[in-house]
């Protein structure tokens, strides 16, 4: 405590002993001194001896009363501080909250989509991260409570401990919570993506069934023979394939359907390529010349017009004796001739192509040789058959399947673009005349 003075004026005279205010008197002054409040002023007072004759006790008292003041003035100053540190926490609670419930509502927000294959980040990063946020906040408490316990009078309130406590402990339980929904929400896009998937597997399933069908009806004609091969273009990559070679042979009968009307020259409607040998047997229109047919690629001009776009049924037979050939169109034998090829076996082992003119066994197209149009009922046999027999088929009253290659749908392969559709050439043909 700080002593009170109140300043008092003392006036005495010293010297001759006349009263005080005589004015002009040698030897008189005037002394003016501070008292403190309640001083005896019946005498002078004399400060210096009062100060020098201060007793131990009282200066043992006045060093405890300013050291009192000073841990007054720390204490207070250990209060502001904590009251400040109570205000961060305070203030750092209620953004954890605050981040906890937006990161909820986000995460809710990711989890409600369902794209298909794409899974979003496994919720358990959201139960780690509240986690750590609530170790962070038992440490505080316990920094706090270790602070506490340090500081000397009780200056840390019992009040925020219990208010961390309750804190802590809703944090924790909205945390146990979220876990709960978490997990939850997990199973349930888990059970989605997994429905969603099987969905959409049976989805293409039924897709590739009925695709599968819709192939099997297109390829299901009435009959395996009842069925033609489109070539539409002039180019080198489409053609058809025979899956069945033959055999060496000593004579031959080749028998197809034809409806083309490209020019100029149809092009080649088949041709058998051997090793050694690609042009062994060829039936070919090309440019402004007349149908030709080579065997061992000797060659023969054949009397036959089949360009006006109207389906056409033709014949060549040949024989090795004396290379004898016939050419027959819509039933009528047209030319017959020799020489071609004679006493030449045919070699078996190679490749039967509609369609184009092979360079090369199976290969080396010219589309500028490519059959423009459409075939059906190619049949092959390995003897020379009778006009009455080529007859009847070329007027429909008789089928007869080669015996060597018959025309039929498991053995004609298409490429390129070639096409393979449903037809019965007598009721077409029919329907052309």
């Amino acid at each position: 405590m700080r002593a009170l003075f109140v300043p008092l004026l003392l006036i005495y005279a010293s010297g001759s002993g006349r009263a005080a205010g005589a004015s002009g008197t040698k030897g008189t002054r005037f002394v003016c001194t501070a008292v403190p409040a309640g001083t005896d002023l019946s005498c002078p007072v004399d400060t210096s001896s009062r100060v020098q004759g201060t007793s131990p006790q009282e200066e043992e008292l006045r060093n405890t009363v300013i050291q009192l003041r000073e841990t007054i003035l720390q204490q207070k100053e250990t209060i502001v501080s904590q009251q400040g540190t109570i205000k961060e926490l305070n203030s750092k609670l209620a953004r954890c909250e605050a981040d906890a419930r937006s990161r909820g509502s986000a995460r809710r927000k990711d989890y409600s989509k369902n794209t298909m294959g794409d899974l979003p980040r496994d919720p358990t990063e959201t139960v780690q991260q509240l986690g750590k946020t609530m170790q962070s906040l038992k440490d505080r408490l316990e920094n706090l409570e270790q602070l506490r316990a340090n500081t000397s009078g009780g200056m840390f309130p019992n009040e925020l401990r219990d208010l961390l406590k309750r804190r802590l402990t809703d944090l924790e339980s909205q945390l146990l919570t979220r876990v709960a929904e978490l997990e939850e929400e997990k199973s349930q896009l888990y059970s989605e993506t997994a429905t969603h998937r099987q969905r959409t597997e049976n989805t293409l399933s039924s897709l590739l069934e009925r695709i599968t069908e819709l192939e099997k009806s297109n390829n299901a004609f009435k009959s395996p023979e009842d069925f033609k091969v489109s070539l539409p273009l002039r180019t080198n990559y489409l053609y058809g394939r025979i899956k069945k070679s033959l055999p060496e042979m000593y004579a031959f009968t080749v028998c197809m359907w034809l409806k083309s009307s490209a020019s100029p020259g149809i092009g080649t409607p088949f041709s058998y390529g051997v090793p050694g040998q690609a042009n062994e047997i060829v039936l070919i229109e090309w440019g402004n010349s007349p149908m030709e047919l080579l065997v061992n690629d000797k060659v023969t001009q054949l009397p036959l017009s089949v360009s006006d776009g109207r389906w056409h049924h033709i014949c060549i037979t040949w024989t090795t004796r004396d290379g004898f050939w016939e050419a027959y169109q819509d039933g009528e034998r047209l030319g017959t001739g020799e020489n071609l090829a004679p006493w030449h076996p045919i070699k078996p082992g190679g490749v039967i192509i509609l369609g184009q003119e092979q360079d090369i066994v199976g290969g080396r197209f010219d589309a500028t040789q490519a059959f423009v149009g459409e075939l059906s009922h190619f049949n092959m046999w390995d003897r020379v058959l009778r006009p009455v027999d080529i007859s009847a088929m070329a007027n429909c009253s008789a089928y007869m399947p080669g015996n060597v290659v018959p025309w039929v749908d498991a053995n004609v392969e298409v490429f390129g673009g070639a096409t393979k559709a449903a037809l019965e050439i007598c009721e077409d043909r029919l329907f052309d005349s």
